[in-house]
């Protein structure tokens, strides 16, 4: 299929550059996405972040080049390390060893091969989902800059969402709250021609009260699927299957919006929510 083509395009350009440095943006674009969904989608479709991928074949690489009588230096060199620091460190990362122990009798190492994607047949669980077209609305609330590589955010996201309710901003976010979508998000605005921040926010137009900033999502068709269960498991399991069971044969693809987390019922021991995935038809 034309999705998961373009996808393997991606992968090709990776993997042809591994001695260079990698535009993730390059990448994306040949993915026909913006670099966030990018990199999302490639996380829970292969199980390991993109940055893990690309050093575990740089990694791999190097092994071989090392068994070939190169020397630590020059292979460091060659995969965008200057520091050999920071080379044995992640050469130690995949392998176990450090590089100069290679060449010892009995010494073994792993190898990564390079990963393609193909459509496997699945469908045994049903998915709920909605394709809702919405106008663009205001939301209200608190924001942090995201990281590029999206594995980092994975620490300082819930980091900010236990501030935020120990704190009482959760509380004053909702005395505000009187627009739709009802609820508590958490939007990801990653687009393509934005600095990347999440928010913590809910729909509103009322007056941004003092220590709140204001962000305003635009119109699009959105792909809606409802949740529940034990949070952030539940939300995460149905962010996977969204991108590996429901996505590549949805006859749809990622358009360049926010990715919104709608809470309904925010008890983390039994939440109920959406996830809003923006979305365009295949041309």
């Amino acid at each position: 299929m034309e999705w998961i083509e373009r996808l393997n395009g991606a992968m090709s350009y990776i993997e042809e550059n591994l001695k260079n440095e990698i535009d993730y943006d390059k990448a994306a674009k040949i993915a026909c996405c913006s670099t966030y969904h990018f990199q999302r989608m490639f996380s829970y479709m292969a199980n390991m972040t993109l940055s893990e991928y690309i050093r575990r074949r740089r990694m791999s690489l190097a092994a071989v080049d090392l068994q070939n009588g190169e020397k630590i230096i020059d292979v460091a060199l060659k995969y965008g390390y200057t520091s050999p620091t920071a080379f044995n460190r992640a050469f130690q990362g995949v392998h176990g060893i450090a590089p100069s122990l290679l060449r010892s009798d009995g010494v073994s190492v792993k190898s990564y091969l390079p990963i393609s994607f193909k459509i496997t047949i699945k469908g045994a669980e049903e998915m709920n989902y909605r394709i809702e077209k919405k106008d663009g609305f205001r939301i209200v609330g608190i924001s942090r800059p995201m990281y590029k590589e999206i594995e980092k955010n994975f620490e300082t996201i819930p980091k900010l969402w236990s501030e935020v309710a120990a704190d009482g901003t959760i509380n004053r976010l909702c005395s505000v709250m009187n627009s739709s979508p009802m609820g508590v998000l958490g939007v990801s605005a990653c687009g393509t021609d934005e600095d990347w921040r999440y928010f913590i926010a809910v729909a509103s137009n009322a007056e941004t009260p003092d220590g709140f900033e204001e962000y305003n999502v635009g119109s699009f068709t959105w792909a809606v699927f409802p949740g529940e269960g034990e949070c952030p498991e539940a939300i995460q399991v149905l962010q996977q299957r969204i991108v590996t069971d429901w996505l590549p044969t949805s006859g749809y693809e990622y358009d360049n919006g926010p990715d919104i987390e709608l809470y309904i019922s925010p008890d983390p021991r039994n939440a109920k929510f959406e996830v809003w995935v923006p979305v365009v038809k295949k041309s």
